[in-house]
């Protein structure tokens, strides 16, 4: 016990430390909320994968879909990885920090405000914002309950208020620096700790490959492959198009999630790209491929611990379950590791509600003149406010808050995944294609709630994002374009003349 408490107490004082150092830098809205636009590759890199990786994916989806898939949830990872990482550095980091940058945008609400200059849209996207991401902040707590009460015996309100408020002043101290100076610690703590955890779990097993025979020996339960032998073991799973649709939403739902897109608009030059690229790559393949690796053996650990009073499946216990016969430091390892990724997203989200809604709604339509100082104070205050609305949603979630978190990730991402990427890329994109996706993402997800017209809300959401992909350059030919001045000036920043030496790129004329 005193080790783990030793752990505990030296992570909480290096993030308050981090907190107060960084204030130099959350003197200004642009260095609070973008730190300067000047934050390096490995900072980016890592605030990019520990805000992409919480404990909703190490407890919460590591331990169900690699209950229902098996070793196949590997794949989800190596997906993130992919397609999460890796393809959304290279087709969004670049030209996302020359156009925000040109437009002096700060958050993706602004974003679409100025691209297609419209208030309307800047204020829906916001509102959208505003509703979607207060749910999935509150999911971030749900994984740590359970973890909290096997190594500490600490209530889980106790464990929530204690996150939350030490979350709650680092970011108020330093801002987006704080964040992302955080978010590397947290990172290379993630790092070390998946890799002990999957190393002693499978010591526990005999070994890697006798685990993975004794997981071969499973019968299948579900329909697809209802009572097939080794299935759990094998290369796509028990039921592959379902594991696709998670794939799907949790490696392309990346690219259209506000929180994670800022960071993009933070990073310095063209050199932190590339580097930020590699890095951020090699984070997800270690930590979404090691958790859904590590969720895969979950069958092994079938009890009556990962059930429920009723007899209902809990995916939330799978995970400790696993871990619970750890020693005493991997425990506390364990919890610092959830407790890394947690706070990294939670912060990441607190600082994207607040500061779209002060920048996106509140200066300039419910306050016309917001000097610096007002708008930094009321970003602060909204932070209290949304950390404090969190926490009494994780304590008593009511049952449709409940459902939302599910599909949060789903509505944001098919709202704005489709008209921020053809925003980026097409100057065809008109006002009338935007609202269309808005009203398309949120409309399918929400819908499905009560209707339940595709079985999975994963699914769902996946349906959501190819639907918006689709519907944006249909209506964008049907419907009256933005002027073509306008839209030439907009895209005038990536023309830009610049000059680099000859090592960063060849010349297209040789004298």
């Amino acid at each position: 016990m005193a080790v783990k408490l030793i752990l505990l107490i030296a992570f909480f004082l290096i993030m308050i430390g981090v907190g107060v150092v960084s204030r130099k830098h959350a003197s200004s809205v642009d260095g609070f909320v973008l730190g300067g636009r000047s934050v390096g590759p490995w900072l980016t890199a890592f605030a990019y994968g520990t805000s992409y990786f919480s404990a909703v994916v190490f407890v919460g989806y590591a331990g169900q879909f690699g209950w229902k898939y098996g070793l196949a949830s590997t794949w989800i990872g190596l997906g993130n990885a992919i397609l999460g990482s890796l393809l959304a550095w290279v087709v969004l980091g670049r030209r996302t920090r020359i156009m925000t940058h040109h437009l002096q945008a700060a958050t993706m609400p602004d974003f679409f405000g100025k691209r297609f200059d419209s208030n309307a849209l800047r204020i829906a996207a916001s509102g959208i914002v505003f509703v979607f991401l207060i749910p999935y902040t509150a999911s971030l707590y749900n994984g740590l309950s359970r973890l909290f009460g096997m190594a500490f015996d600490i209530p889980y309100t106790v464990c929530v208020v204690l996150m939350a408020t030490l979350t709650g002043i680092y970011v108020i101290l330093g801002g987006y620096m704080a964040t992302a100076i955080n978010d590397f610690i947290q990172g290379i703590i993630m790092l070390g700790g998946i890799i002990a955890v999957i190393g002693a779990v499978l010591n526990g097993q005999g070994g890697f490959m006798e685990a993975v025979g004794k997981l071969a020996e499973l019968k299948s339960d579900v329909s697809v492959t209802a009572g097939q032998p080794g299935a759990f073991a094998s290369f796509f799973g028990p039921d592959p198009l379902n594991l696709l649709g998670v794939i799907i939403l949790t490696s392309l739902g990346t690219w259209g999630l506000p929180q994670m897109v800022h960071k993009f608009y933070t990073i310095k030059n063209e050199k932190a790209v590339k580097t930020g690229t590699i890095i951020s790559t090699f984070f997800a393949v270690i930590i979404s491929g090691g958790c859904y690796f590590l969720g895969g053996f979950g069958r092994l650990f079938d009890g009556p611990s990962v059930y429920n009073a009723d007899g209902s499946m809990a995916y939330d216990a799978v995970i400790p379950a696993m871990l619970s016969t750890l020693p005493d430091v991997l425990i506390g390892v364990v919890v610092i590791l959830v407790l890394s990724a947690s706070m990294s997203t939670l912060s990441s989200l607190v600082l994207t509600s607040s500061s779209t809604l002060t920048l996106d709604f509140i200066k300039g339509n419910l306050v016309k003149d917001l000097d610096e100082k007002k708008q930094l104070l009321i970003m602060r205050v909204l932070i209290v406010f949304f950390i404090v609305i969190s926490v009494v949603l994780a304590l008593d979630p009511p049952t449709f808050i409940a459902q939302l978190m599910g599909i949060s990730w789903g509505a944001l991402a098919g709202a704005f995944l489709a008209p921020f990427l053809y925003g980026l890329f097409w100057k065809g994109t008109t006002k009338l294609a935007v609202w269309a996706s808005f009203i398309a993402g949120v409309g399918i997800t929400v819908a499905n709630m009560f209707i339940k017209f595709i079985a999975s809300p994963i699914n769902a959401g996946a349906v959501a994002m190819i639907t918006g992909l689709i519907i944006v350059p249909a209506v964008s030919l049907l419907t009256p374009k933005m002027k073509r001045q306008q839209v030439d000036e907009l895209f005038s920043c990536y023309d830009e003349e610049v000059y680099v030496k000859r090592k960063v790129a060849l010349p297209e004329k040789e004298k």
